[in-house]
């Protein structure tokens, strides 16, 4: 491993704050330590706000709803048009953030401020497709159709390790469909959530009559959370992190009779059968398994392989897993960051202890040395001969087990046999193979000769089972941040009833 850069990443972390606009007050002095996975040390001080101060935000969020939705949703595309222009300028500045806070490789972090560039276009041209239907009446001279309505302030609580997209696959669709978004970031990455609320304060400066608070961040601990997730005025949160977490904020909102849209764990397969262009099978695997240090939702966390392929796909992927090159995200030939912090890394090594229990064959695993105090891993590659306990949780870092099959009905129970639902993949020239996976997995996403990364704004993303059921991005999902109403409008002169109901007077 190579490491070009110097352990010291606060100076890094400043001046690309400054860039973005950030005032030093705001990362400097404060309450809550931020440290950078790279190299372990603390790079930033910021501030938490207390529950009170979160109260009040909302309430002042509620007050540019009242405003914001009466703004036909054009316009409203409008503003999301020039946060992209804004976001364009500073992919550069906020991408590199993102490493630095997140870890990502610098590839990755200029990807993930892309897909909110991505967002931001696919959300204009949706601020004039707000349809609603018109609907066939039983009754004469009456006509009866739907209509969407914004909804009001939309909660977010998104994750460390995608700490900006998260909020723009929500927020650009709010703020067309007429909603203020209050955000709460991950504790783990609050300076990207800052740079992020800086460059749309500069898009709104430029739209010209925004109204204020519309966009707002929240930064602090589980009881700020709590503060979003038991408003009034919160009509909906989407909240991406562990299934947990979404215990608790599930029925918390279902008992105010509030919306949620949960993102949580995925536990990803992808089947590998004989048919298949093993060398696109190899690259495929290879990055969803180990791209992110694994830690994406949808890495690729478990493979089944027929058993007539196996030793020589798994032979190769060995070979590719000793040789990936790990080390500071920064330089350019690194694919392998470090993981999020020791807890991340101490998780790993109990699910690696576990899988030995079970009888578990491990190629990697082993701590690598990386600059400063930074957690780096060599990917894990674990041989199983079947779906052991172990398996069946999630362990958020590089573990891939795998495990061979005889059958294909038989790999498609064991892709379903997890509680979580979030994506699935299957490799195969075999078109009848193909469709009996796209019918027969159970998951919100299911791929053909890709992995199960890699979605894209235009389709809804999400999952099933202990995923959550949420969809964000693509499709139809903006029906999520708006109510609908069906009207009927009478415009004769009799009044007829439905079901041929009389009531004469």
């Amino acid at each position: 491993m190579t490491v070009l850069f110097a352990p010291n990443v606060a100076d890094e972390a400043a001046a690309l704050l400054t860039r973005l606009g950030v005032s030093p007050s705001a990362f400097t002095g404060g309450d809550r330590s931020v440290r950078s996975p790279i190299t372990g040390e603390v790079i930033a001080k910021v501030h938490d706000v207390s529950p009170a101060a979160a109260a009040a935000a909302i309430d002042a969020a509620h007050a540019a709803f009242l405003a914001w939705r009466k703004v036909p949703a054009p316009r409203r595309g409008e503003l999301v048009r020039l946060l992209g222009e804004e976001l364009r300028a500073a992919k550069a500045d906020l991408g590199m953030l993102v490493t630095l806070e997140a870890g990502k490789t610098l590839s990755e972090g200029l990807g993930e401020v892309q897909e909110m560039i991505d967002i931001c276009d696919y959300a204009v041209g949706l601020s004039r497709q707000l349809f609603g239907l018109a609907i066939a009446t039983e009754r004469p001279e009456h006509r009866m159709m739907e209509t969407w309505h914004p909804l009001g302030v939309v909660g977010v609580i998104s994750a460390f390790n995608f700490p900006v997209a998260v909020w723009s696959w929500n927020a650009a669709l709010a703020l067309v469909c007429g909603d203020p978004v209050v955000w709460k970031p991950s504790e783990k990455t609050p300076l990207t959530a800052l740079g992020v609320q800086a460059i749309f304060e500069r898009a709104a400066a430029r739209f010209g009559d925004a109204p204020a608070a519309l966009s707002t961040v929240l930064i602090g601990g589980r009881e700020v959370g709590e503060a979003l997730v038991d408003h009034p005025r919160v009509p909906l949160v989407s909240a991406t992190g562990s299934t947990a977490m979404g215990r608790a904020v599930g029925p918390k909102l279902a008992a105010r009779f509030a919306r949620s849209l949960l993102e949580l764990g995925g536990n990803n397969a992808a089947i590998v059968t004989p048919s298949a262009d093993l060398d696109l099978t190899l690259r495929a695997v290879a990055f969803a398994a180990m791209g992110t240090a694994g830690q994406r939702c949808t890495t690729l966390r478990r493979l089944f392989v027929h058993e007539s392929v196996y030793d020589g796909f798994v032979g190769k992927l060995k070979s590719a897993y000793g040789s990936v090159r790990i080390g500071d995200p920064r330089d350019p030939d690194t694919l392998i960051g470090p993981l999020i912090d020791e807890a991340a890394l101490n998780a790993m090594q109990r699910a690696l202890d576990d899988a030995r229990s079970a009888g578990g064959r491990i190629a990697g695993g082993e701590s690598v040395k990386g600059p400063g105090q930074g957690h780096y891993v060599r990917p894990a590659l674990v041989e199983l001969a079947s779906q052991a306990e172990v398996v069946r949780r999630e362990t958020f870092a590089p573990i891939l087990y795998v495990m061979p099959y005889a059958d294909l009905d038989q790999a498609i129970a064991l892709n379903n046999d997890v509680p979580q639902g979030l994506s699935s993949s299957i490799f195969t020239l075999n078109v009848r193979e193909a469709e009996r996976f796209l019918a027969g997995s159970d998951c919100g996403i299911a791929n053909v000769n890709i992995g199960p990364s890699g979605a894209e704004i235009g389709g809804a993303f999400g999952g099933e089972k202990e995923t959550g059921g949420g969809r964000e991005a693509g499709s139809d999902s903006w029906k999520a941040y708006m109510r609908r109403a069906t009207n009927t409008v009478n415009y004769g002169e009799a009044l007829p009833l439905a079901q041929g109901v009389r009531f004469d007077i």
